[in-house]
């Protein structure tokens, strides 16, 4: 892989990194409220997520990834910035609503710009290693917070978001060129000499004429995610995404608030949370790295079974720092794992032209299951429920998407869409980018 292919996947995975802080800021501010409305306010964001990955997956399908991905870097920017201007829960819930409509969105265009940067050989790396930017942005992020809320009011944690995020808009714009694989499809105006810039700056040699596309491929559209080709494959990811999700954003929520009703600081609860996210790093890499060795999905089904086990245990651990770090991070370790092995079966299940429709739609109705996790769990709480059996409760979710994993059947070469273009009428090769380097 070039420098270019490699820089644009470290990109992704410092934009999946914002995912990450975004969701562990929220979890940190303290409003004085009831479990149930702050359960709401938990979700907000993520609602805002689910809207933007199914709406704005299409547009990055059919506009491209690159512009799809500043436009949500600006809405993230403003919306992270405009809820530190609050002065109520209602206030508040919009903006937060807002940064995650940006969120959902880029979430959807990094996965398609991992797997389409990257050579063949290493697509699941790539895209593992896009996919544990949320634990590192958690961590790295738990740190920062930890320390602005020791001087600072909860503002400081979004003030220190918008800046950072806005940081990401000019690196964007001159570090990631369309992808030559969406540019190969669609073939926009000016197709040709867009693909020869990026060609020429990953090393590869210049092409005479754009691949003739097949009349069928043409047609191809965001409706053949329900196609009888696709609809097994896109029915069954959502809702294993839809049900892990839940076991997991259980935990990213409300670690913090647990640990602090166990009788610790904010502070504490902060690295308690850290831990998860550190072992949820490693689960990440671990998954990505063995991905390019066994079978993806029996993989994956197994770290959600192993999920299920340590949320349970983390329910039943008694009021003890270091020991519900230690569970905590066994926990993320696998809940992670599993949301890793989930976005490389979207990027080798989807192709090239519903690439990201589908892994929005998947992660759009799957952070369903995010947005329901904290008011549930917060129900629960206020309904007199004790902590081992919420937990025991949110985590049979992953329990769930194994089972519905294991019906899943897809051939990965279906992702690659080689078979999408003809040969240039030139008779040269087009050198994709995903070509071994």
């Amino acid at each position: 892989m070039s420098r270019l292919q490699i820089l644009a996947v470290a990109i992704t995975i410092g934009l999946n990194a914002l995912d990450g802080f975004d969701v562990l800021s929220s979890s940190f501010a303290e409003w004085h409220i009831s479990s149930t409305a702050l359960g709401v306010v938990l979700s907000m964001d993520l609602l805002g997520m689910a809207l933007g990955s199914i709406v704005l997956g299409g547009v990055a399908d059919k506009l491209g990834r690159r512009p799809t991905m500043l436009g949500c870097l600006v809405v993230m920017t403003v919306g992270m910035f405009m809820a530190t201007t609050s002065t109520d829960i209602p206030q508040l819930r919009v903006w937060r609503a807002l940064t995650g409509l940006g969120i959902g969105g880029m979430l959807a265009s990094i996965n398609a710009i991992a797997a389409e940067f990257s050579n063949a050989k290493r697509r699941n790396i790539s895209v593992g290693l896009m996919s544990i930017g949320y634990p590192v942005g958690a961590v790295v992020g738990g740190l920062i917070v930890a320390r602005l809320l020791a001087n600072h009011s909860w503002r400081s944690v979004f003030y220190f978001g918008a800046a950072i995020t806005a940081v990401f808009i000019p690196l964007v714009a001159l570090c990631v060129p369309e992808s030559v694989h969406w540019l190969t499809r669609k073939q926009p105006p000016r197709a040709l000499q867009r693909i020869n810039r990026a060609m020429a700056r990953m090393g590869h040699a210049p092409i005479a004429a754009l691949p003739q596309i097949a009349s069928a491929v043409r047609r191809r559209s965001v409706a053949d995610l329900f196609a009888p080709a696709l609809i097994a494959v896109t029915v069954l990811v959502t809702t294993a995404y839809f049900f892990h999700v839940t076991t997991f954003y259980f935990m990213q929520k409300w670690v913090p608030k647990l640990v602090v009703n166990m009788g610790f600081k904010v502070t504490s609860a902060a690295n308690v949370l850290v831990w998860a996210n550190v072992g949820g790093a490693l689960g990440g890499t671990l998954v990505g790295v063995l991905a390019q060795r066994v079978n993806l999905k029996p993989l994956t089904i197994a770290t959600m079974v192993l999920s299920t086990v340590m949320v349970v245990l983390f329910g039943r651990s008694p009021a003890n720092l270091q020991l519900l770090a230690l569970v905590c991070a066994a926990a993320g370790f696998f809940t992670n794992g599993a949301i890793v092995g989930m976005y490389a079966i979207f990027a080798q299940a989807f192709p090239t032209h519903v690439r990201a429709s589908g892994t929005g739609l998947a992660i759009g109705i799957g952070r369903g299951g995010s947005v329901l996790a904290p008011i549930v769990a917060g129900f629960l709480f206020d309904r007199g429920f004790a902590l081992p059996s919420v937990a025991t409760a949110m985590a049979l979710g992953s329990l769930v998407a194994a089972c519905a994993l294991s019906l899943l059947k897809f051939r990965p070469e279906q992702a690659v869409g080689a078979d999408e273009c003809a040969e240039p009428a030139s008779g040269d090769a087009l050198p994709s980018a995903s070509a071994p380097s």
